[in-house]
């Protein structure tokens, strides 16, 4: 392929507009946003609005005379539309770990004659801690974690399993999980399921009512472009809402908050999942990177994840040198997410050489470099620069500089 048609792609791309919405720096070519989403334009103004008027000038008023109260759900309801949830069901508060707790806790509540957690050993660790902490809180003999590889899962869905906790795009492979064959599976069994979205949500289509899905949770900061630390969303079916009962009983899931009973009494509705007081600022941060996704088509999104992918795919193939990559994300598009994942020995140094060279992906241990498509703000012709840089990387073995082994404490 040759650079010309690389252009010939962005100029018939129907996203390809959605670019000029974000601030991207300029001589920086940025496959991360699987890790931090880049910064919407939007939010720049909403954060300037929000700080000097709303709380600057209208102070405390501004609970009730800009809807702060409302973000939550909101807020909850933008992010709905984006994994296939109808109204009522997500609320956005808190982060991915305390609200894997009150889905656990929940989920254990209600299928309360058995005590597993199943979830797979390359599961992303914050979603594996929770249950483990959780085993140290109740004891083992309330609940215990198994951890079986991917290609086990199903075999393992036995009636001995309460809830199985599953990641639906693994952090470091990229692999997609079916999550309509494997929630099917685990009901017949009994089990209830709960789906972490940090991956997929605002990566590709993700389909929780149709998949007939009992809980799920992800992260603002990804593919939502909410902002470093923004707040996480959870989602739990309606069927579930009734009868559930969440451990973290803060006085905002109270039916009436507002009223200071001293006695708890939850909300009824999705309320009943938030804890304490809405952090307004980052939530208004999130409320205003949502607005990107108007009119956005996540079928499209898909289609161009998958194309941007297959074309750093080939420009890889097409550089002889660039051979000591491995792939270890799964080779057919309907099986990956949107990343790329390749093993190298010296995969940190590389990574840390493509940073300096204004081409920021990103590492993941032991020897994982990952590279992220955000179709919002990926072009193809980023993709081909990007693989130019790297092929002049390693062909020049420049990564060998003692510089870029340097360990950091982000990687």
């Amino acid at each position: 392929m040759i650079f010309e048609e690389v252009i010939a792609l962005d100029k018939r791309d129907p996203l390809y507009p959605k670019r000029f919405e974000f601030e991207l720096p300029e001589n920086t070519i940025y496959l991360d946003g699987n890790s931090l989403g880049a910064l919407p334009k939007s939010v720049k103004n909403r954060m300037a609005e929000v700080v000097s008027q709303q709380w600057g000038n209208d102070l405390i008023k501004s609970w009730n005379q800009h809807d702060w109260i409302d973000l939550p759900t909101s807020v909850g309801e933008k992010i709905a539309r984006l994994i296939g949830a109808d109204a009522g069901q997500v609320i956005c508060c808190d982060s991915i770990s305390i609200n894997l707790f009150k889905l656990l806790c929940s989920a254990l509540k209600l299928n309360s004659k058995r005590t597993k957690v199943l979830s797979t050993q390359d599961n992303f660790p914050t979603d594996l801690y929770m249950v483990q902490g959780l085993r140290d809180l109740l004891g083992a003999d309330l609940c215990h974690l198994e951890m079986v590889e991917e290609q086990n899962i199903e075999q393992s869905l036995t009636e001995s399993v309460a809830v199985l906790l599953l990641t639906q795009v693994n952090f470091r492979t990229g692999k997609l999980l079916d999550m309509e064959r494997l929630t099917k599976l685990a009901h017949e069994k009994g089990i209830l399921v709960i789906w972490d979205l940090a991956h997929s949500a605002g990566a590709l289509p993700v389909e929780l009512d149709k998949c007939n899905a009992d809980f799920a949770v992800g992260c603002g900061y990804k593919y939502l472009n909410g902002g470093p630390g923004s707040p996480a969303f959870l989602y739990v079916a309606k069927r579930h809402l009734e009868v559930v009962k969440q451990p973290l009983s803060g006085w905002m899931g109270h039916a009436k908050p507002f009223d200071f009973d001293p006695t708890y009494q939850s909300a009824s509705s999705i309320n009943q999942f938030q804890c304490g007081t809405p952090s307004v600022l980052a939530m208004s941060a999130l409320d205003a990177a949502l607005d990107v996704w108007q009119g956005v088509d996540m079928q499209e999104v898909r289609r161009k994840s998958m194309a941007l992918a297959r074309l750093c795919l080939k420009l890889i193939e097409q550089k002889e040198h660039l051979n000591g990559l491995q792939l270890c994300s799964p080779e057919l598009d309907k099986h990956r997410g949107s990343q790329l994942a390749f093993r190298h020995e010296y995969g940190f140094a590389i990574c840390q050489a493509l940073i300096e060279n204004g081409v920021i992906a990103d590492f993941r241990a032991p020897n994982i470099l990952r590279f992220g498509f955000t179709p919002l703000y990926t072009s193809y012709e980023d993709v081909w620069k990007a693989i130019e840089i790297l092929s002049d990387i390693i062909e020049s073995k420049a990564y060998m500089e003692p510089r870029f082994s340097v360990s950091l404490k982000v990687t």
